[in-house]
């Protein structure tokens, strides 16, 4: 009877056919949580302020395009005001097999960065200042974001003077928008 060896076969076969395939590795899953549009509050340094910033996937999902608004009113800390921007791009370092974040900011200031730490479950992700354009030697920036929710986070930027430790410059609490 021709049907035992066909129910073998689909016996043996089965397992081969039923087993999933692992997922593909995704290099974006630490950021991608942070693609949207983000608005919120900052404080620091500079005083008080509205925030806005998009990060959105460019040029094939191979980079995200960062664009940041930072609005100051006129206060004490800050008696003009101002509006700070940044712009930045991350990247994947396949040969390091790291995060870059190459920031411009309209002062003229280029940070490059470097994900220097993330927690195991993802809430957590540090970048580093390994460069620092126009401003004087030995300065180094961080930025630290806390992951509070699927449409919530948290920024704390940090700056070093030469030979001192970091000290916090600004917070932010972003909600996303969309």
């Amino acid at each position: 009877m021709r049907i035992k060896p066909l129910v073998i076969a689909l016996l043996l076969l089965a397992p081969i056919a039923t087993a999933q395939t692992p997922a593909r590795s995704d290099n974006w899953d630490p950021l991608r949580s942070l693609v949207g549009i983000w608005e919120g509050t900052g404080s620091g340094q500079p005083g008080v302020s509205k925030v806005q910033r998009e990060y959105s996937f460019v040029m094939n999902d191979k980079f995200i395009h960062v664009q940041n608004r930072s609005t100051y009113d006129p206060q004490l800390k800050n008696p003009k005001g101002e509006v700070h921007q940044d712009w930045g791009m991350m990247s994947f370092d396949k040969a390091r097999k790291k995060f870059v974040l190459r920031q411009f900011n309209v002062e003229g200031f280029v940070n490059q960065y470097v994900m220097t730490s993330s927690s195991a479950d993802g809430k957590m992700i540090v970048f580093t200042s390994e460069s620092i354009e126009n401003i004087p030697a030995g300065f180094r920036a961080r930025e630290t974001y806390k992951i509070l929710g699927p449409d919530e986070f948290t920024e704390v930027f940090e700056i070093a003077e030469p030979g001192k430790d970091f000290e916090v410059y600004s917070e932010a609490h972003f909600k996303r928008k969309k």
